[in-house]
């Protein structure tokens, strides 16, 4: 008799709106549709969430561990794999040390993944070399957003909020193309959009704001300029929630309208028209995305973008606000629960002492025994195979070879490796440098938890156990930390034990999910971090009675706009920008294996002005040599009119010659440690092939 078919009710495994989807087990394969009550995607998907069931089958789906042996990756068993990876990491820690032992994590992660990852490294490794790819996603907005708050979740406020908005501004963000389902919500309000390129998000906007890349900072401090000079400032909201206003009104003072414009190029007319939109709007909402945030001053340059919406009293107010569109899958729940290079669970600080004591308690250890702070993600990838750097390597849930800035020396230095361990779904660019590749579950095979932009916990439900012999993380954790001398109860293989477990470590954290169960989200209900108690119903809207610092006030911050790192010069005269299309997903390890989008998005492309392009000898469908100081990338010309003739854009979403990260540089950020992915100088000529 045939089996009869299974729907479950789960998440789209891409971005961080995790829309709602209902999934079936048919004899043809796995039938998604979309959730039509879950309010955040309200019945709408985006072309990837309808197809990604096929990455559950990928032709080169990874079924079996794999060794490397005689220069090539071979099948093994589980047992064997293991004891590979444990008598290496036993000899790099018994020569170096426990540092000389990294990992690197993912944002796409569920929740307990991450937390158990984060325990993992600490203890069974020792190490305090840990860091993840949402430190090139997440961390300006993150760390603007907790010095301005006291507290950092994406949105503070539901999706559906936006809905009944006058105007929203979007400060580098494309949600047309990177999350579709977003624009339901952004149908009625009219959208400020500031961007370079005249993207899909832009064609919608009431009023289009187009800077030239790495001038985002002056453009907020001349809109907050505006907001003083032309009456617009809520002094009354600036009196009582707020400290600093006059420190950074004293930073924006000398960016007026005129200079603004000579500095971004936008024009002093619209500077003003986009704060006299949000000023007079009954209910606004400021929110920033990667474009503004990927910089060498992304925190700033967040922290000047919550400068006007504070100056205009809209954070913290029902139908008002501030809020970072947050990327990957799990980008928020991914930076709650420790795999941070400086946090700990609950997004509590690794090097507070009250927060070491309240975490080593959960887990059983002396505080003494926990590592401190280690290196942020590039500096922990540019240290691999030096000689103070880590010798030892395991990846979880990422592709640096693609998603790193620097390419090209970031494979170089995986290559330096005595040991490089990649744990996947499908043998991505980083896993064909592998030593050990681990074979390990999809989203639809597995159960957890994730966290979407707004701070909502999710309940990710297994539909088909996975192919091969692929176990979850959570059993490749166990098994590791087994080899290596720790207790077995230590590393719980169950998804619901282990975020048991992280209940009572994040519990008085700012991100507190002690209150939150498989139970109630189970049952329907709606549960927003932070969550304290079973009672508590979550708290879908932050700051409604106070900011989360002691004083309950928002903090204005000072900052002072500055260049990029590296501008523009007679060698490298165009500015290189990348970011995303709606067809792939960050490093299209998981988008690139889908007929239906690699037809879509088959290759490479370089978007140029026509005029500039014909300066460099190039016509449309011509294949382009686009070089940094880094190195060259490979890409077909697309030739837009509406692009600034000074800039040039890349989608990162490629490998091999077609790497967008090729160029870019290993310039950060001194407070997030961001790295600088929006602009590079480029220089633009045709590749010419024998």
């Amino acid at each position: 008799m045939p089996e009869r078919p299974r729907t479950v009710a789960t998440h789209c495994p891409y971005c961080a709106l995790q829309c709602g989807t209902r999934l079936t087990r048919e004899r043809a394969g796995v039938a998604v549709r979309p959730d039509a009550d879950f309010p955040v995607n309200q019945g709408g998907l985006c072309q990837k969430g309808w197809t990604a069931p096929a990455v559950l089958t990928a032709a080169d789906r990874l079924h079996h561990p794999l060794v490397r042996r005689g220069g090539r990756l071979r099948p093994t068993d589980w047992s064997g794999a293991l004891d590979v990876i444990a008598d290496g990491i036993t000899r790099v820690r018994r020569s170096r040390g426990a540092d000389a032992v990294a990992v690197f994590g993912g944002g796409g992660l569920t929740n307990e993944k991450a937390y158990l990852l984060g325990k993992f490294a600490r203890l069974a490794l020792g190490t305090s070399q840990i860091d993840y790819n949402g430190r090139f996603c997440m961390s300006a907005a993150a760390a603007a957003g907790g010095a301005a708050f006291g507290l950092d979740r994406g949105l503070p406020f539901p999706v559906t909020d936006l809905g009944a908005a006058d105007v929203v501004l979007l400060a580098g963000s494309n949600p047309a193309e990177t999350m579709p389902p977003l624009m339901r919500h952004l149908g009625a309000p009219d959208l400020v959009v500031l961007d370079p390129r005249r993207t899909a998000t832009a064609e919608r906007a009431a009023l289009h704001l187009q800077p030239a890349p790495g001038t985002d900072l002056a453009l907020a401090l001349g809109l907050l300029h505006v907001a003083v000079t032309d009456g617009l400032l809520d002094r009354d909201y600036v009196a009582a929630r707020t400290t600093g206003f006059t420190e950074a009104w004293q930073a924006a003072a000398g960016w007026w309208p005129e200079r603004v414009e000579r500095t971004t190029g936008v024009p002093a007319a619209d500077q003003r028209a986009a704060v006299r939109m949000l000023a007079d709007a009954e209910r606004a909402y400021v929110l920033t995305g990667r474009g503004a945030e990927q910089h060498s001053k992304g925190t700033d340059t967040a922290a000047a973008f919550i400068n006007l919406a504070l100056a205009l009293g809209l954070p913290g107010r029902v139908g008002s606000g501030y809020g970072c569109l947050t990327g990957q899958g799990n980008g928020q729940g991914g930076r709650e629960h420790g795999q941070k290079a400086d946090q700990l669970p609950g997004y509590r600080s690794i090097g507070d002492p009250a927060a070491r004591a309240h975490v080593s308690s959960v887990w059983g250890v002396a505080p003494a025994d926990l590592p401190g702070p280690g290196r942020s993600a590039y500096e922990l990838l540019d240290a691999l195979g030096t000689e103070d750097g880590p010798r030892a390597l395991l990846v979880f849930g990422s592709n640096p070879v693609v998603s790193a800035p620097r390419a090209a020396h970031v494979a170089d230095r995986l290559a330096a490796l005595d040991l490089l361990v990649v744990a996947d779904v499908v043998p991505s660019e980083t896993a064909q440098l592998a030593d050990v590749v681990l074979p390990v579950t999809q989203w639809a095979e597995e159960d957890g938890t994730t966290t979407n932009l707004e701070g909502r916990v999710l309940r990710r439900r297994r539909l088909q156990p996975p192919p091969g012999h692929a176990r979850s993380d959570l059993e490749v954790l166990h098994g590791l930390a087994t080899r290596l001398g720790q207790p077995g109860h230590r590393y719980p293989t169950t998804p619901k034990e282990v975020f048991e477990e992280l209940r009572r470590a994040s519990a008085g954290g700012g991100a507190d999910y002690s209150g939150i169960s498989y139970e109630r989200l189970d049952a329907g209900e709606a549960l927003h971090w932070p969550c304290p108690d079973e009672a508590h119903p979550g708290t879908p809207r932050l700051f409604l009675d106070g900011f989360a610092h002691p004083d309950g006030r928002a903090r204005f911050a000072a900052v002072e706009h500055r260049d990029a790192a590296e501008l523009p010069d007679a060698r490298y005269p165009l500015i290189a920008t990348t970011g995303r299309v709606l067809a792939q997903y960050q490093s299209g390890a998981q988008t690139r294996r889908v007929p239906e989008l690699v037809a879509a998005a088959p290759e490479p492309f370089v978007e140029v002005h026509p005029d500039t392009a014909r300066r460099a000898g190039l016509v449309e469908g011509a294949l382009a040599r686009i070089s940094s100081a880094r190195g060259t990338a490979l890409a077909r010309v697309r030739l837009v009119g509406t692009l600034r003739s000074d800039t040039v854009f890349l989608p990162f979403h490629f490998p091999g010659d077609g790497r967008a990260n090729l160029l870019t540089g290993d310039a950060l950020d001194p407070r997030s440690r961001m790295p600088e992915f929006k602009v590079s100088a480029v220089r633009l000529e045709p590749e010419v092939r024998a």
